[in-house]
């Protein structure tokens, strides 16, 4: 009986969601409100030097014996940052809460202290959001490529119930270690549907951000409500270009996890953050997360607390700036085009049609210059239930005219949605039923590339 509650709860989120939390759009506008908060990295990679530890590394290691959340959350007010978001588990999984899901975590440390609760209370009594970041990879429990099992999923799941219940409302969960070309965990895998719903059904107004900007395209929303660049990782916004509600996210100090050296390490320069990363950012509808690692102490170094200092002196946050662009809906259903055969027109077979369901942005189908009216087929294998397709364009986008059709018994028959403009081109549609979709090009400025062509069946 509980399960097929727990089914049905899910069948309907999307009217659960509807009504009872506030329009995405208002709540991607507060986010981006926000302009400037404190990344928190602080978990057993701080006491190994190392960034990815050993994944049995022991718990005694954990031993902040001066812990205090409060000079954290005083030093991201004087910086003049509005929240923080702390590292609940990094990628070798070890809690920093009192979990039940696992005897990996700060209570069979010496520390013996709830760290996420110590963190939440001493932001909030001092006015600040609170944001929490969540790996899904997860070396110790054998949460990767090639090791997912059913029991994993339950495992994120649960980890997920216990930090949207336990801590008041959260204002963002940042995700990382999934669907990476360095994870190798696909959004199939951890099903990114049923995560993200989970969460909405907990939380409704708690944004979902996963750290995806490596693989998917700055122009649409692809499996997250925020699009989130990790610059340390060569992701950076188009301060001139971007229209999408954005976060993106630096470390202060050289690393994510605290080093010995840290503290006779110079930081980066107050000025240069201010100037090239808060302002300009800010008013390109993104905000910046700036990380601070927390000493072995579980304190902050006297170098990073003078920065944040220097950086409250040198910016006042003016706080909303300029009306977020309207933007279609997330992507967040997994797409049964990915992988499946597919057909088109005549191409190199160096840019074939199969490059247009490879799971890769990077990669296009390229129709041959010579072809008049090209076109592209998924064969999805069987008649199945569909209501979205995106159009992802390999480039500037050329395509200005198509149409798209869907196959069922044998017969083509039109997807009723008119043709759009930009390089990503989403399509929502009341289902239908096919085992085929196709796309063919009525006008395009310029040889067209189709980088994927995306196939879905959304819960609405």
């Amino acid at each position: 009986m509980k399960n097929l509650l727990c089914l049905l709860l899910c069948a309907f989120a999307g009217d659960v969601l509807a009504a009872g939390s506030r329009p995405l759009h208002d709540l991607q506008q507060d986010f981006v409100d926000t302009r400037f908060g404190m990344f928190i990295h602080f978990n057993m990679p701080t006491y190994v030097d190392q960034d990815w530890p050993d994944p049995d590394a022991s718990p005694e290691l954990f031993n902040p014996s001066k812990l205090d959340c409060r000079q954290w959350a005083r030093a991201a007010r004087s910086a003049g940052m509005t929240y923080g978001c702390l590292t609940t588990k990094h990628h070798s999984g070890f809690c920093i809460w009192d979990t039940q899901t696992t005897p990996y975590n700060v209570m069979n440390s010496p520390c013996k202290r709830d760290v996420v609760r110590e963190y939440v209370d001493a932001f909030r009594a001092e006015g600040l959001g609170v944001s929490l970041y969540y790996s899904i990879l997860d070396t110790h429990h054998r949460l990767r490529p090639g090791w997912i099992t059913p029991e994993h999923v339950q495992l994120v799941k649960a980890q997920l119930r216990e930090l949207l219940t336990r801590y008041g409302p959260i204002q963002a969960i940042i995700i990382d270690g999934w669907d990476a070309p360095w994870s190798r965990i696909s959004y199939d895998e951890i099903p990114f549907e049923d995560i993200y719903l989970l969460i909405k059904s907990l939380q409704p107004e708690c944004l979902v951000m996963d750290l995806n900007a490596a693989k998917y395209p700055a122009e649409g929303l692809f499996y997250t409500d925020i699009k989130s660049y990790e610059q340390g990782a060569g992701q950076h916004i188009s301060k001139e270009a971007n229209r999408l509600p954005a976060l993106s996210c630096l470390p202060l100090q050289a690393n994510w996890f605290w080093k010995t050296s840290f503290p006779t390490t110079p930081v980066k320069s107050p000025a240069q953050l201010v100037d090239e990363n808060i302002i300009p950012m800010g008013n390109a509808y993104c905000t910046f997360l700036l990380n601070v690692a927390p000493n072995r102490d579980g304190l902050f170094d006297d170098n990073a607390l003078e920065a944040l200092k220097e950086i409250g002196r040198r910016w006042k946050n003016p706080g909303h700036v300029a009306d977020l662009p309207e933007s279609e809906a997330p992507v967040i259903a997994s797409n049964l085009a990915k992988g499946r055969p597919a057909e088109g027109s005549w191409s190199y077979d160096t840019a074939i049609m199969d490059f247009a369901n490879d799971d890769d942005f990077h990669s296009s189908w390229v129709s041959n210059p010579e072809v008049e009216t090209p076109w592209l087929e998924i064969l999805l294998g069987r008649e199945q239930p569909l209501n979205a397709v995106v159009i992802t364009e390999g480039g500037d986008p050329r395509i200005e005219e198509y149409r798209l059709e869907y196959r069922l018994c044998g017969e083509w028959h039109p997807i009723d949605t008119a043709p759009k403009a930009g390089r990503v081109k989403i399509h929502r549609f009341d289902t239908v039923w096919g085992d085929a979709v196709r796309l063919t090009i009525l006008k395009a400025s310029d040889t067209p590339l189709v980088a994927e062509l995306g196939v879905y069946r959304e819960r609405r």
